[in-house]
């Protein structure tokens, strides 16, 4: 049979923004063209959300979807941070609850194999609906201004792609009060129905705290009586399975949410690292893509990865970062690291790769012929002795009461001398060995000792995955290298010059005796 191609005056897409509405494939009911492609976008009052349902949907089946499609997006079209999900075959969409006032169906067919297609409907719905999203955003009917009497909203959260937990953040919050919260509330459910265990029930103006369902579904009711209202509230919800985690192993790897796909639009994720006391973490960016910085501030206006010290958001900021970038590993000053990523309403990216050690406590310190380095045993209390050794595993580490010891001279242990910055430098290589059966990890602390002002220093230098860290490593510090191989070079050069210099003076010393012994000898 000839391809079909869209007939001339079938509507096709376009821009829906009356309170409700409904629209359909092109020949509903009847078999939809080849080759076609309809854009809708929804529009409804801002403060509003859109409530998208279908009552019949039949499109040619394919396990990826990779022929005729239907694709639901959390705003507008094409920005794959927005998307809800693809479809197609015989399985309606679920209804979907958008998380502001815009929403896009992009409907698509290929030149084979057409079906019925499918019939949708839409409404303004301010209130309550089922959100599968792995973020988005709940506001009161008519937020920020007052909102209604005798209201009664309920969102159902959850049953999309989102495996995890859920996390619940009140941004906002102002309702009537009240003993008991018997007039104005908000209920909140561990579960899809009001049968599921009860997670807490609030009013008046004090926030309702962080919330963290235990299932993948959350169900919040929002109820009003006859008088006194309020400001209401607004909420922002986010999968917490990809994007809120707490990290306590010694090393360890994570990622944005879908990485390598593109993240969601509308989330703030938390990636907690809480290390033993006297550690520190350092952090080493694999891969990075995020939206770019502001044409007009030049800063990370839009999405952005942020870096604190100490494990809260009060803590000193390590860094904030935007756009494609490769970036120096970041090392923080305490125990405790805590990475948030912001994405706003549009423009996803690939995101990011990240992996993490933890950097040892340790005291190395020198003389002019010795290394000391001393290690609190219970920072490693899991390792034998000989798993921590400097240069070769005959230079182990002893127990002296708490703290694993190495006391070792210049001339032992694969130490040796080097010129760094016109320095004469004593360097020395700590292994750590943290292997577990089969899977090697060992930790490397490069320790460098200048003997003439006997000062001493540590540096790791490398941590888990070697080849990938040292791959990223080698990336980012490709100048840094460059420069130590100039150094080397000088110092190379100067070793050459010093030779030649002594050469001369040598020579002009046979010279000299040569000429002395001749007068004497005339």
């Amino acid at each position: 049979s000839h391809p079909l191609l869209c007939p001339p005056g079938i509507k096709c897409g376009g821009v829906l923004s009356a309170p409700s509405g409904n629209f359909s494939s092109p020949n509903f009911p009847g078999l939809y063209p080849y080759e076609t492609e309809c854009t809708w976008l929804i529009v409804v009052a801002e403060g509003s959300s859109v409530l998208l349902s279908f009552s019949h949907f039949e499109l040619e089946y394919h396990d990826t979807c990779a022929y005729d499609y239907l694709q639901v997006y959390n705003g507008a079209a094409r920005d794959r941070g927005n998307l809800l999900g693809t479809f197609c075959g015989h399985s309606p969409p679920p209804p979907f609850s958008s998380a502001w006032h815009v929403m896009a169906v992009v409907f698509r067919s290929d030149r084979h194999v057409a079906k019925h297609g499918f019939a949708a409907a839409y409404r303004k719905d301010a209130c309550g609906g089922q959100l599968t999203g792995l973020s988005g955003e709940i506001t009161s009917p008519r937020y920020p201004e007052s909102y209604p009497n005798d209201a009664e909203c309920r969102w159902s959260i959850g049953g999309g792609s989102a495996a995890g937990p859920l996390t619940l953040v009140f941004a906002d919050f102002q309702m009537e009060g009240g003993q008991g919260c018997g007039f104005d509330y908000v209920a909140l459910f561990d579960g899809p129905t009001i049968s599921a265990p009860h997670l807490g029930r609030y009013c008046g103006s004090k926030r309702p705290p962080r919330t963290i369902s235990s299932t993948p579904h959350l169900l919040i009711v929002f109820k009003s009586d006859f008088n006194i209202g309020g400001r209401g509230f607004k909420a922002h919800f986010y999968s917490a399975g990809e994007c809120q985690e707490v990290f306590t192993t010694i090393k360890g790897n994570f990622s944005s949410p879908q990485y390598p796909n593109f993240y969601p639009n509308n989330l703030k994720c938390q990636w907690s690292i809480h290390l033993p006391p006297g550690y520190r973490v350092k952090v080493f960016f694999l891969d990075m893509e995020l939206e770019g910085r502001s044409s007009l501030t030049g800063g990370c206006d839009y999405d952005h990865l942020s870096a604190f010290d100490g494990g809260t958001e009060n803590g000193s900021l390590l860094g904030r970062w935007c756009g494609r970038e490769s970036l120096a590993p970041v090392t923080s000053r305490s125990n405790r690291l805590l990475l948030v990523l912001h994405t706003d309403r549009n423009t996803a990216k690939r995101g990011f790769s990240i992996s993490y050690v933890g950097v040892v406590p340790m005291n190395v310190s020198c003389t002019r012929t010795d290394f000391h380095i001393q290690i609190p045993v219970q920072s490693l209390a899991q390792l034998e002795r000989n798993r921590i050794y400097l240069g070769t595993p005959s230079c182990a580490a002893q127990v002296v009461g708490r703290n694993f010891k190495i006391h070792t001279r210049f001339d032992t242990c694969g130490t040796e001398s080097q010129r760094r910055n016109n320095t004469s430098v004593i360097v020395s290589t700590l292994y750590i060995d943290f292997s577990v059966g089969e899977q090697e990890d060992i930790h490397q602390y490069e320790v460098q000792c200048e003997p003439k002002r006997k000062e001493a220093s540590v540096t790791l230098i490398a941590g888990p995955d070697p080849s990938r860290l040292s791959q990223a490593e080698n990336l980012v510090d490709a100048q840094q290298w460059e420069g130590e191989a100039m150094d080397a070079r000088e110092v190379k050069s100067q070793d050459t010059s010093d030779i030649v210099f002594i050469s001369i003076c040598i020579l002009a010393g046979l010279l000299m005796v040569i000429a002395v012994v001749g007068l004497v000898l005339l």
